[in-house]
């Protein structure tokens, strides 16, 4: 890891509900940046610098942390958080950290920062969650749908995805309809230390994006006409993709991972109502377990510009819970799942109607299913024979 480093003093003190939330930013402030850090009291900045800098480039820096902390803080109430469910302390058996086992066996293999293949093991343990939540979504009569990997950036420019989350978005592209360029990539590419050695202008325009999420690729089918029914619930899985810059470095923050969602669309009552029936659902299921987690309320990981105002919204109208499961060995939680409403926004955006011509509200319950059985593995090892019994069970099948 790189020794030059760089201490900052924030010109506003970083309140402890929002050190998280800003430490996360900082990572994508400055490509220079291999690690930051803010002190417990908030009080303090530390930056890793990947080469060393002049004045004028420390400045630079200094400046945009300075930015991203006033954007951020200024004026910032902590929210109150609203424990739905609280089992944190509920005992499990293993206390270490499963990576470096789970490396040694290569049921884990690190292809590039953030992106992971899984073996036997541990894939047969992502089927098993899998197959609970199709048998939750069962008891909604949730059809089963499948989405693309790539989705339109029209489409997410309707919804105000660049604005809310720019920071995470991945591209796709291709080379543009152009022989030389072809010609001259064929002859020349390879991957240098930072990356392909190609010119950004051998490419097309962006059209399409690697999927954020799996429940849009449902509203955009739905749009621009009325909702079949007046009310719906589906199911899919898909590959979601969420670029984390250097906050990637572990299982716990993945650029490529997979979320199996049960998605409710129609009026207020039939998704909130659905929303709480799969709450108490999957609480009946993590105490069968005995998992320690709790359930409470979150907010998206907006991006700097639009962070207050939307975390606000989310806290204050109880948008969004996640599920947070205990990792033993470090003391922390890490959120595997979340329940999520919200509003008519895409109903809105996107033109779906009810009956009456009103639009629609949306939820949804989504579990990213490699982050649910890292967290399994954290309190209860990798020997199938010690797991729990319905988890052995499910596994074996």
């Amino acid at each position: 890891m790189s020794d030059h480093k760089l201490h900052i003093r924030p010109q506003i003190l970083i309140p402890a509900h929002l050190i998280g939330p800003i430490q996360s930013k900082l990572a994508y402030i400055d490509e220079s940046i291999s690690y930051a850090q803010i002190a417990g009291d908030g009080s303090d900045i530390e930056l890793r610098l990947r080469n060393s800098a002049d004045q004028a480039k420390l400045a630079d820096l200094e400046a945009k942390v300075q930015s991203v902390v006033a954007e951020m803080a200024t004026g910032a109430m902590q929210p109150k958080v609203e424990i739905l469910e609280d089992y944190l302390e509920r005992s499990v058996p293993f206390p270490a950290d499963p990576v470096p086992e789970l490396i040694a066996r290569n049921e884990v293999s690190l292809e590039h920062s953030g992106i992971y293949s899984f073996g036997p093991l541990v894939s047969k343990l992502i089927e098993g969650f899998e197959n609970y939540l199709l048998t939750l979504a069962s008891t909604f009569d949730a059809k089963p749908h499948r989405f693309p990997t790539l989705i339109s950036a029209e489409k997410l420019g309707r919804v105000n995805y660049f604005r809310a989350f720019p920071h995470s978005l991945t591209f796709a592209t291709h080379l543009r309809e152009d022989l030389h360029v072809i010609n001259d990539f064929s002859q020349h590419a390879k991957y240098e230390e930072t990356g392909l050695n190609v010119s950004p202008d051998s490419f097309s325009k962006i059209q399409a994006l690697l999927s954020p999420a799996v429940c849009y690729h449902l509203y955009f089918s739905l749009a621009d006409k009325p909702l079949p029914g007046g009310s719906l619930a589906a199911t899919s899985v898909g590959h979601c993709f969420r670029y984390e810059s250097t906050n990637m470095n572990s299982l716990e923050r993945m650029w490529d991972f997979t979320m199996r969602e049960i998605i409710f669309v129609g009026p207020a009552d039939f998704v909130l109502d659905s929303r709480e029936s799969a709450r108490k659902q999957v609480a009946q299921f993590l105490e069968t377990i005995g998992m320690a987690y709790k359930v409470e309320s979150a907010n998206d990981p907006f991006f700097v510009g639009e962070f207050r105002k939307q975390a606000a919204f989310q806290n204050a109208f109880q948008l969004k819970y996640e599920v947070r499961a205990r990792l033993p060995f470090k003391d922390r939680t890490l959120a595997v799942g979340s329940y999520n409403y919200h509003q008519d926004f895409f109903g809105r955006h996107l033109n779906i109607t009810l009956p009456d011509g009103k639009p629609t509200h949306t939820g949804c319950v989504a579990f990213g299913l490699e982050r649910l059985a890292y967290a399994f593995l954290c309190q209860f090892g990798l020997d199938p024979a010690a797991w729990p019994a319905p988890i052995r069970e499910g596994w074996r099948g």
